[in-house]
């Protein structure tokens, strides 16, 4: 990726934080979390009730009747951050749909309409076929591609929390090595029974509002949403006079071989992680402003990234910030990577690093500047986003604006 630089020509956002662009810059500027009560499915059983729920959303605002029951809420907002991009990109104009791919990170798609099925059958109903529809991870690439007649190479990553950032990463390099003048990259995922069951099951969900590298962290507040960049190579961007948000410089990712939910103890993976995607954008730490972290808030990932973090930036370390938007959007789990590098680009562009939310208080473990009281200005152009997924799938993907 060194000899072309992968232009952001669009993008599209739809979380609990916003519905748009211009209102999730807002909300990450000035720091407005969208954790609160989930009322989605019903949450008492569980010790934590809250998460980054997308509320007041009705989808005929945005589908008609047919439309809406042929896409998953999962595809749904896809759709929506997709529509948003494409728009602002106009690539289809410009290109023809056979050389416009679709990269898309995925993780439980369309399993809250699964569970409504099971829930049927299990009453002795007989269970609407179509609601399984959205239940294979690879249903939302191809739903976009239908939608909006995208004919190049699709094709869909589960890597977890990292499937977002690594989907973005691929479509970058399906551009630079020729195989697609533009890709639409991405990732969504929302909530369910399912998800929010085995969350807390495992012990990893905080009841109080996530609080990344702060003391007495409990873990992480789960969140959907969907985010989706049009990538294109920028000489081709700059011919057809495209608006040009920022640059996708290199990207990497590892698999630490280590443990289904732990983090490889020691960091190094990583650190190496960060320093080959440092190494692909042809980079050194010394040109990056600061990092948005993957930041779950769980005690053991955010002391093992700062440790890992520290490996990396050497000396630097105390002044670059590492920052975790988490405590803003929640944890979006398939989607995290993509809304992540979304805010990246944004804050990197408002000249902002954006706040660590909902501090508590210091952790000897996590001894790094966290913008834990507010955003501060920055003049960097630079910037990393960490995507550290269970199962070891780690991405790092670097950004300018």
């Amino acid at each position: 990726m060194r000899n072309s630089r992968i232009a952001i020509t669009g993008l599209g956002i739809f979380c609990a934080a916003s519905k748009d662009i211009p209102t999730f810059t807002d909300a990450l500027l000035t720091g407005k979390s969208a954790i609160g009560p989930v009322d989605l499915f019903d949450v008492t059983p569980f010790p934590s009730r809250i998460g980054a729920q997308v509320k007041e959303y009705r989808p005929d605002d945005y589908f008609g009747k047919k439309g809406a029951a042929r896409l998953s809420r999962a595809d749904q907002f896809a759709a929506i951050a997709a529509g948003q991009a494409l728009a602002a990109s106009d690539v289809r104009r410009h290109y023809d749909m056979f050389d416009i791919g679709v990269a898309v990170g995925a993780g439980a798609a369309g399993m809250i309409h699964s569970e409504q099925w099971l829930r049927e059958r299990l009453a002795g109903k007989r269970g609407h076929p179509a609601l399984l529809r959205g239940i294979l991870p690879d249903r939302t690439a191809t739903a976009l591609a239908e939608r909006f007649r995208l004919c190049g190479y699709q094709g869909s990553v589960t890597t977890a929390c990292s499937s977002s950032a690594t989907a973005i990463g691929w479509g970058a390099g399906l551009i630079a090595t020729g195989q697609l003048k533009a890709c639409l990259c991405g990732g969504t995922d929302t909530l369910s029974v399912l998800t929010y069951a085995g969350f807390n099951s495992l012990r990893v969900v905080d009841r109080e509002p996530c609080s990344p590298f702060s003391l007495g962290r409990q873990g992480i507040s789960l969140g959907e949403g969907a985010a989706f960049l049009v990538l294109e190579e920028e000489a081709a961007a700059v011919a057809r006079g495209a608006t040009i948000h920022g640059f996708i410089l290199g990207y990497a990712l590892d698999g630490e071989a280590h443990h289904m939910t732990a983090p490889e103890p020691t960091g190094a993976e990583a650190a190496r992680v960060m320093r080959d995607a440092l190494a692909a954008a042809g980079l050194t730490t010394d040109n990056v402003g600061w990092v948005n972290a993957h930041g779950t808030g769980t005690p053991l990932n955010d002391a093992i990234e700062s440790k890992a973090f520290r490996q990396v930036f050497g000396q630097r370390a105390a002044e670059v910030p590492l920052v975790s938007t988490k405590g803003l959007t929640g944890h979006c789990l398939g989607a995290a990577g993509a809304i992540e590098i979304t805010a990246t680009l944004l804050a990197l562009q408002a000249g902002i690093i954006p706040q660590t939310l909902n501090f508590r208080g210091t952790d000897p473990e996590c001894d790094l500047d966290y913008c834990h009281t507010g955003p501060k200005p920055s003049a960097a152009t630079v910037a990393l986003s960490n995507s550290f997924a269970f199962g070891g799938n780690i991405t790092s993907v670097v950004i300018s604006r």
